[in-house]
């Protein structure tokens, strides 16, 4: 049975094809879901819709329903709809009619609304702490080899020095604008879409402001209408900033895979982190590197793949935003993955040093032959014409010191401010105040 069935059962295929996957995906929902339902309640207490006895006897039992998921020990049993069903069902079986008014005043489709709201900032907190350590593994590994040069390259021709210490550091601080995109999602996800019911608001005079404080929320969606519209625009701008990190993590894992061949051999990993041919026993394959970067591929498509779930929708409420479930949520999962392994195999990297004393990278330091010559007086056109014959009538000699001083150069990468711009970027999610909200209410 059904929270919206009367007397007629459903079709078993209808049932089937509609609810889908929704019992696996609504699992990852069940916290969020009993952290709703003691927000609400409490509300409805105020306004006259539920006894102080039912919302002690309501509260205690949601709390312990709370514990039991994060314990591993709750299911959405076979029948049950989805997770809003299955919780209103269990506390109506342990504590009757109490169990049955606490979905007064909502929908099920605000109360999937705030649920995916709190899910999402969950995940976004998780994933923003997550590509805050790999930031930190490569700012430490930008340090340990600052003065270590290696080639930097234009369409993939030797072009100029660079530095390791420039090369992991780079990554670091595109880190910090994806945690950017990662703040615009969160700002997002952080507003509070309950009570605006099926989409059209209650006759119940419901405390939206209460339960935007009992839940941590900076605000909330205001309009009703606009607070349904919401769904499947949240989804899209969490994977807008999850695709953002991807971007940068397999642009990482591509250039891995190319520093590890042995045409260019600029770094190495244990045999261990890599794997093995059946045929040819010298190989060492960056597999992980490999995988990180498909995945990470695949995840820069999600926020279009969302877009053409949700581009001809009108207003209200549709099933086919059910299907968002399926598309983000693993994804989010993956993402997390992708940036632990790429932290635990940059931790175990052996970064060659004297790479540039190999001849074929003479040419590097063609740019640096010209200004020295342009230092000494020449002027820079003469400079660069000169060096250039030079280098076509096989006479060049390199200047192979590096004076670069700038700020952003290979002699001043500044690490510091870029950790600053880091800490103050998270400094704005305040994630602080959500959990403190939340274990206030689950205390």
């Amino acid at each position: 049975m059904k929270l919206w069935q009367k007397n007629i059962e459903a079709d078993k295929d209808v049932d089937r094809f509609t609810v889908g996957h929704d019992r696996e995906m609504d699992l990852l929902l069940a916290e969020a879901d009993v952290l709703g339902s003691l927000a609400h309640t409490r509300m409805l207490a105020t306004i006259g819709l539920m006894s102080e006895e039912d919302l002690a006897r309501v509260q205690k039992e949601l709390k312990k329903i709370w514990r039991d998921i994060r314990a591993g020990n709750f299911r959405i049993e076979e029948g049950v709809e989805d997770v809003h069903s299955q919780v209103e069902f269990l506390l109506t079986e342990r504590i009757g009619e109490a169990g049955k008014k606490i979905h007064s005043g909502r929908s099920r489709n605000d109360q999937v609304l705030v649920d995916l709201r709190i899910f999402l900032r969950k995940e976004v907190m998780e994933i923003s702490h997550e590509a805050r350590r790999l930031f930190d593994t490569l700012q430490e590994l930008s340090e340990r080899y600052r003065d270590v040069l290696m080639p930097g390259y234009t369409h993939l021709q030797i072009a100029m020095p660079s530095s390791f210490g420039l090369w992991f550091g780079a990554y670091a601080e595109s880190l910090v604008d994806d945690l950017q995109m990662m703040l615009a999602a969160y700002r997002i996800c952080n507003r509070n879409p309950l009570g605006s019911a099926a989409g059209y608001g209650s006759s119940f005079p419901l405390d939206r402001e209460m339960t935007t404080r009992l839940l941590g929320f900076d605000s909330m969606d205001y309009n009703v209408v606009y607070a349904q519209m919401g769904r499947g625009k949240t989804e899209r701008v969490v994977a807008q900033g999850i695709a953002a990190i991807a971007a940068t993590v397999g642009r990482l894992a591509m250039d891995n895979t190319l520093f590890l061949n042995q045409n260019f051999g600029f770094i190495s990993y244990p045999p261990e982190l890599t794997t093995g041919s059946s045929i040819m026993p010298h190989k060492k394959n960056p597999d992980v590197w490999e995988i990180i970067r498909g995945k990470c591929n695949l995840i820069q498509a999600l926020p279009n793949q969302i877009s053409m779930l949700t581009t001809n929708l009108p207003v209200g409420y549709h099933r086919d935003l059910q299907l968002l479930k399926e598309v983000l949520f693993p994804a989010l999962s993956e993402i997390r993955d992708v940036l632990a392994m790429a932290k635990m195999m940059l931790e175990h990297i052996e970064v060659h040093k004297d790479i540039l004393k190999d001849p074929k990278y003479a040419y590097l330091f063609s740019v640096e032959t010209v200004n020295e010559l342009v230092l000494q007086g020449v002027p820079f056109r003469e400079a660069y014409k000169k060096v250039g014959l030079s280098i076509e009538n096989g006479t060049f000699q390199p200047h192979t010191e590096v004076h670069h001083t700038h700020a952003g150069s290979i002699g001043n990468l500044c690490n510091q401010q870029i950790a600053a711009l880091m800490n103050n970027v998270l400094a704005q999610f305040h994630f602080e105040k959500v959990e403190e909200a939340e274990q206030k209410l689950t205390e």
